[in-house]
């Protein structure tokens, strides 16, 4: 699960990424609180988040759904 992360504290602003069994395995640090995120591009590998001001997108080795 890929989720927007951005309540404020410390540490905690950009995405967060789980496995199945709800392990914390990755994140996405981003200088400022992640609103939404969704997965894009000719492959759906390119993460698109946006945030409190601003549009950041990064390619990952995961595919996103149809």
């Amino acid at each position: 699960i890929w989720a927007a992360a951005g309540w404020g504290g410390a540490g905690y602003d950009g995405v967060h990424c789980y496995a199945p069994d709800g392990d914390l395995i990755g994140r996405i640090h981003l200088p400022e609180p992640c609103a939404n995120l969704c997965f894009g591009g000719r492959k759906r590998n390119r993460l698109f988040m946006t945030a409190s001001q601003s549009v950041y997108s990064l390619y990952v080795d995961a595919i996103g759904a149809r």
